[in-house]
Formats: structure tokens, C-alpha cells, sequence
């Protein structure tokens, strides 16, 4: 009896607690890290039809802002800061036409947009994110992102319960 007791409560503490800590929704992880304002979603993942070549794609938001950072191995952006515009979209919807992203490093692009539901809507029934440079087809790229409504699911959770 005491066990089931101590079972009941344990179990009690875990569903009540903040999603502080990490959670996984396929290979998506969605957590808020120490330091951050801001829960997270973000998938990394190795495209075998692609050359073996590695992707991350990080996703945050707030009240004001949705946040996308990409890594991809394949590029080497030379200039740190530079703005770029690229149409975004998904594997059947446009989202933002000429949409401003920053290099934040050699492989990494990060876009920051005005908060919109509709967007996050949008991202939830896809299965590619795209991203198209302008005048750079080199460096345009897709990234797979199967499951993105559940992480999206859990990443409100995670904001939700935040402290």
C-alpha cells in the first residue's frame, strides 16, 4: 500500500512539474535551456538522399517574434551579420516571400519573424521547410520536418509551463 501510495504521488510531482527539462517528440527534443527566455524545438538529422550532408533546424517563439535557425553543412557563408532574403515556404504552401535571414556562422542562417499564427499553423502539416535564396540556387535549400505539428504541440506546452 505504501508503494502504491508513494507510485500515486511520485507520478503526481512528474505531471505537475514545469517541461523545463527535455522532451522528445520523434527526433524533435523541445526544451527550455537554462539562460534561454524561450522554450525550443530543434531536430538534427543526416539526409542520405542528400549526400550524407547534416541539417539542424531550431525553432522558438514569443508573443512577438517566431525564431527559425538552419545549419547545414553545405554552405560557407564568408560574411557574418550579412542579410540574405529568401522566399519560405513548405512542401505545398508559401509562407513569406523575400523574408530577411541573417549568417550567424559559416553554415548557419537564422530568420526572425513577426509573430503570426497562421505561420506556425502552416509549418504544423508540413513535411519540408524551404528555404530559397535569392539569386542563389547553391544555397537554397529543404529541410525534412516530419512530425513538426507534435513538436509544435509540445513546444506550447513548454512555453506554457515555463518559469
Amino acid at each position: 500500500m505504501k508503494r502504491i501510495l508513494l507510485a500515486v504521488l511520485l507520478l503526481g510531482s512528474f505531471l505537475t512539474a514545469p517541461a523545463l527539462a527535455q522532451t522528445k517528440v520523434g527526433d524533435w527534443e523541445v526544451e527550455k535551456r537554462s539562460g534561454d527566455d524561450h522554450c525550443n524545438a530543434a531536430r538534427a538529422y543526416t539526409d542520405k538522399d542528400d549526400d550524407n550532408s547534416e541539417y539542424v533546424i531550431v525553432l522558438s517563439y514569443s508573443k512577438v517574434a517566431i525564431v527559425v535557425a538552419v545549419i547545414y553543412d553545405g554552405w560557407e557563408w564568408e560574411k557574418i551579420g550579412k542579410i540574405l532574403r529568401a522566399d519560405v515556404g513548405t512542401d505545398d504552401k508559401d509562407i513569406m516571400k523575400k523574408a530577411k535571414w541573417e549568417v550567424v556562422d559559416k553554415t548557419a542562417v537564422r530568420g526572425t519573424f513577426e509573430f503570426q499564427q497562421s505561420i506556425l499553423d502552416t509549418l504544423g502539416k508540413a513535411k519540408l521547410l524551404t528555404i530559397d535564396f535569392e539569386d542563389d540556387e547553391d544555397n537554397s535549400v529543404e529541410i525534412k520536418i516530419p512530425r513538426m505539428g507534435e513538436a509544435l504541440a509540445a513546444l506550447k506546452f513548454c512555453e506554457e509551463n515555463k518559469k
